[in-house]
């Protein structure tokens, strides 16, 4: 049966949190605070942008808190008064307190991008896609004082495309999202809280710049994951004459030669030896300009058969 419309207060950042906002909103739920990241520089002038989801607060006339930490009496304050059912949080950005999980009287739930208990952490979708697990999905969770443990209340997966990005998966899975809190909140007391069970536990640690740079001794197949794993961020690059290369689109094929050499430059694409196999990278991408086809790239950077691409490192930045 579902349940009357519920005092929501949510925390979250950036478009995933947004997206779940949305259809929490939708949903017909009462929202009397929202909770975001300060404000952050962005764009090439650095000008303090507020995030996805205070836009989308502001712009349905929410009240917006965006406390540096909820570690003390004032900076909970607002959320207290508040007083909500329930503390929805969905890639926020911040580790809650004990006070802030048990203030609502349904407690905190989280929206998690992955089926814990696999891929706990600051970056699911990206691991998902680098490990070459075949599906992903949506854990609404209890939240607890630890990373991503509390018990699961609702999972719902769905399959990773042989073509998937951390960009386009990224878009499903927070249309999933939005659906499953609308799911949890429209029957809370229905939801069965699950113990998350320890085996198959496994760390989403978050992605750094220094993972950018490829490893060419690799075989082409954890390239061509890792490609698609970091793109839009940080992009996977090596280093060609001095100059920093990003591949964007690649696939796997059947070649072999001295990891990071190039065994093949046309219109098709640049064929680069790994450690196992090659990649026929077909989108790639110099500083300052876009990303472009392999042919259009060709023409304004010529790369020639025997030259090698740096192993382990993208250059200067």
């Amino acid at each position: 049966m579902t349940a009357a419309p519920l005092r929501v207060a949510f925390a979250g950042t950036p478009e995933f949190a947004a997206c779940a906002l949305d259809a929490i909103l939708a949903a017909g739920h009462q929202v009397p605070l929202v909770l975001t990241q300060p404000d952050r520089p962005a764009g090439r002038g650095m000008k303090l942008t507020p995030s996805p989801v205070k836009q989308l607060a502001l712009g349905r006339g929410i009240e917006v808190d965006q406390p540096e930490k909820l570690r003390t009496d004032a900076q909970r304050a607002r959320l207290v008064a508040c007083a909500p059912d329930v503390l929805v949080v969905a890639a926020y950005g911040l580790i809650l307190p004990r006070a802030v999980l048990d203030l609502p009287r349904l407690g905190c739930i989280n929206i998690h991008a992955s089926l814990l208990p696999r891929w706990r952490g600051a970056a699911p979708i990206h691991r998902a896609i680098e490990a070459g697990d075949a599906e992903t999905g949506i854990t609404i969770m209890q939240m607890d004082e630890g990373l991503d443990t509390g018990a699961m209340l609702l999972k719902r997966s769905l399959p990773i495309l042989p073509r998937d990005t951390t960009a386009t998966l990224h878009d499903r899975l927070a249309v999933l999202g939005g659906e499953c809190i609308a799911a949890a909140l429209a029957a809370p007391d229905d939801l069965v809280p699950v113990p998350q069970p320890a085996e198959g536990a496994s760390y989403a640690a978050k992605i750094g710049r220094a993972e950018a740079a490829a490893d060419w001794n690799r075989p082409a197949a954890e390239l061509e994951r890792a490609m698609r794993a970091f793109d839009p961020f940080p992009g996977l690059a090596s280093s060609l004459r001095g100059t920093v290369v990003k591949f964007w689109s690649a696939e796997a094929v059947d070649a072999e030669g001295e990891p990071g050499s190039v065994l093949a430059a046309d219109g098709t694409g640049i064929v680069v030896a790994c450690g196992r196999g090659a990649l026929r990278c077909t989108v790639l991408q110099r500083p300052g300009s876009r990303r472009l086809p392999a042919g259009e790239f060709l023409r304004g950077f010529a790369v020639s058969v025997g030259e090698c691409f740096a192993s382990g490192e993208a250059g200067p930045a």
